[in-house]
């Protein structure tokens, strides 16, 4: 028998959490270990299975869970409703087939306008982040650890962050020399509180190339918050509005919002909107993606979020998003010069 394609890498997950709740002990850790990595196979489990290759080449997925994807394959189950909390999530396996089908996204020089390292919350130094995505051919990053307030990540008060700059401008003297054009731009994921204000003062804006704003609280309210959004819109200090709804899969559902009206006061006002590339957060998702170029929104921006070398590679996940949304590559700071992506926020910090 054929397998089902239609059951893919998302949907096996699910099926495969479901499973677990009738299973106890090592057989439920395997299916859950095997549910949270199927989001990670680089190809569907059911192409696998048509190339008459063994299920196990997949990661986490030994023989007992194998034959259990392999029942399901041939007899397909009800398909559940995902968990709101765990809807709308590209898996690697289509993120793959998207930029498979629109390669010029990873061939075309671009950037990385998210990243952190030990200065805020990460696990490696500045430096180190900043060389493996040189490394991964990435043409500049942008250090964006967390502002002051947010005490949880190791916000970085106005003292150390000028400390970073420091070794910002030392780094960039260092890459001049080697000519190969990569550059650090001076960045902040600065928080964003209810009414719009946020935790930067004028004597640490006045020293950035870009300003990422996000929110960091008050993140499971279930209200509308569309007044909270173009609040933080209408702040200045504002470049790009970071992850935006706040979702995370499997834990939050993401903020609620009539996003064409927030998507159309972006549009007037020029700012940026990301698509933070972490695969539990892909904030935004393919439709909300689509709605931002519906409304006309100009510019775009795509972060890793990395907090260490391995997720620096998570950048295409939002590349996907992007080409799956529509988003003009164009419109997307990544694939600016680093020069044009601070003049770019100059600009819109002068309009």
């Amino acid at each position: 028998m054929e397998p089902d394609a239609t059951l893919t890498n998302d949907v096996i997950g699910e099926l495969l959490w479901r499973l677990s709740d009738e299973e106890s002990d090592h057989r439920r850790r395997a299916l859950r270990q095997a549910s949270r990595a199927a989001r990670f196979w680089p190809e569907e489990a059911a192409d696998v299975v048509a190339s008459g290759r063994s299920l196990t080449e997949l990661r986490t997925v030994g023989p007992w869970v194998a034959a259990r994807i392999h029942a399901m394959l041939d007899e397909p189950p009800p398909l559940p409703e995902p968990d709101d909390t765990r809807s709308g999530y590209l898996t690697m396996a289509q993120a793959r087939v998207i930029l498979d089908a629109h390669p010029e996204w990873e061939a075309t020089p671009h950037g990385d306008l998210h990243v952190h390292s030990t200065d805020s919350d990460g696990t490696l130094p500045l430096r180190d982040m900043a060389m493996t995505a040189r490394d991964l051919g990435r043409t500049f990053t942008a250090a964006t650890d967390h502002s002051e307030s947010l005490k949880i990540a190791n916000g970085m008060d106005e003292e150390r962050r000028r400390d970073q700059w420091r070794r910002i401008d030392e780094l960039n003297a260092e890459l001049e020399t080697e000519d190969d054009g990569f550059r650090i731009l001076k960045s902040i994921e600065m928080d964003v509180f209810v009414d719009g204000s946020a935790d930067a003062g004028p004597s640490i804006l006045a020293g950035l190339d870009l300003v990422l704003g996000a929110f960091h609280s008050k993140l499971r309210v279930t209200e509308d918050v569309t007044e909270r959004y173009l609040a933080a819109l209408r702040n200045p200090a504002v470049h790009v509005l970071a992850h935006p709804t706040a979702r995370m899969y499997g834990r939050r559902r993401g903020l609620v919002a009539d996003w064409p009206r927030v998507f159309d006061e972006a549009a007037r006002l020029g700012t940026a909107i990301e698509l933070d590339a972490t695969p539990a957060r892909q904030d935004l998702n393919v439709d909300l993606a689509r709605l931002a170029v519906a409304a006309g929104v100009q510019w775009y921006s795509i972060g890793s979020d990395a907090h260490s070398a391995f997720e620096l590679g998570f950048l295409p996940f939002g590349m996907a998003t992007a080409a799956a949304a529509g988003v003009p590559r164009e419109r997307v700071l990544n694939y600016l010069r680093v020069d044009e992506v601070r003049d770019w926020a100059r600009a819109l910090a002068e309009a």
